[in-house]
């Protein structure tokens, strides 16, 4: 086979062109932004801490993340984040969104923390419903005289 310039004009030009673009372009960003109300809990991402809310941070795969915020003054809240990916996230059009400069996914997770309960009274009180409930809902064991040894 002989190799003339209209083949290299016709399909090695294209394909250089195209791997330059591509290691020309950018890449996409994947954003996770955590808000609380009230702001300035301080956010751990499973297991790291990422800062203060607000606060935003990229993340590389979708999925459920481990969230754990707390805040003097409130309840501490831990609970899971789930990272939906876009309809595009299939072979072929994920690469062009990935190869995009300005393709940008953010998903947003914003939680309400709750005032903190230290009245001692209030505790005390919780501790003896719950343990009238755990009585009236216990159940009793009989044991039958056979089954003694």
């Amino acid at each position: 086979m002989r190799y003339d310039a209209s083949m290299l004009r016709r399909h090695v030009m294209p394909l250089l062109g195209l791997c330059a673009l591509t290691a020309l372009s950018g890449c996409a960003r994947r954003t996770l932004v955590i808000t609380s109300e009230p702001d300035g809990a301080l956010v751990w991402l499973n297991d790291r801490e990422i800062g203060r809310t607000p606060v935003e941070v990229e993340f590389y795969d979708y999925g459920t993340y481990d969230v754990r915020l707390e805040r003097d003054g409130f309840e501490p809240i831990m609970t899971s984040g789930h990272a939906d990916a876009p309809w595009y996230d299939v072979p072929g059009p994920d690469l062009i969104f990935e190869a995009n400069p300005n393709g940008r996914v953010t998903r947003t997770w914003h939680y309400v923390l709750e005032p903190e309960q230290n009245d001692p009274a209030a505790l005390l009180d919780r501790a003896n419903a719950m343990r009238r409930s755990a009585n009236e809902e216990a159940p009793t064991s009989t044991v039958d005289a056979a089954d003694t040894p």
